[in-house]
Parts: structure tokens; sequence; C-alpha cells
């Protein structure tokens, strides 16, 4: 696995650096649109205010995706576990960038 490179993601129309190996930077742009359109559309609900509870319905939301895939996969999710794990370690680097976003908002 090569050094991990630092690679802008834009979410909710903030900017976050995320480290991130350069094979991986293309899965990064993918989960990071698709995360940003779920928190869209939680917001635009009206029913979730602020930043850290949108991200955490998302997380929901996209986890209860993942289990329902999981279920309904069943040998085809045992072939796509470094899938799995790839969200996985995105989701990671997102829940991180998150935090340090709440340390600067805190600061």
């Amino acid at each position: 696995m090569s050094q991990p490179n630092t690679v802008t993601v834009k979410i909710l129309d903030k900017e976050y650096q995320v480290a991130c190996p350069a094979e991986q930077e293309a899965e990064l742009m993918v989960s990071a649109k698709y995360l940003d359109k779920q928190m869209r559309g939680i917001r635009d609900t009206g029913k979730v205010i602020g930043l850290e509870r949108i991200a955490v319905m998302a997380a929901l939301n996209i986890s209860h995706e993942l289990l329902q895939a999981s279920e309904a996969g069943g040998e085809e999710v045992a072939a796509a576990a470094p899938g799995v794990e790839s969200v996985n370690r995105i989701n990671r680097k997102l829940d991180d960038a998150l935090y340090q976003l709440r340390q600067l908002e805190i600061g």
C-alpha cells in the first residue's frame, strides 16, 4: 500500500482533509459524494438540525443499508468483504474528520 495522500472532500458545503492511500482516492470520493447526498436528504427534511446529528443519522442509515445488503447477499457478501472493509476504513476516516471539526468548533 502506498503512502497516504491528503484528499479534500466536500460534504454539506464544508471541506474536509482526509488522509487516503492514492489507490483508494476514487473510492473515497464516491463515498464522500454518497455521504453528502445522504446528509443533504436528511437536512432537507428539516427534522434534524445540527451537523453532528445529521452525520449520525446518515451513518445509521448507511449502516442499515449495509446490514440489509449483507443479509440479502449471503455468499455475495463474503466475496465483497474487501469492499465492506474499504467502506469501514472510509467511515473511520470520516469519523476522525468530524471529530476534528467538533474540536475546531469547540476551540
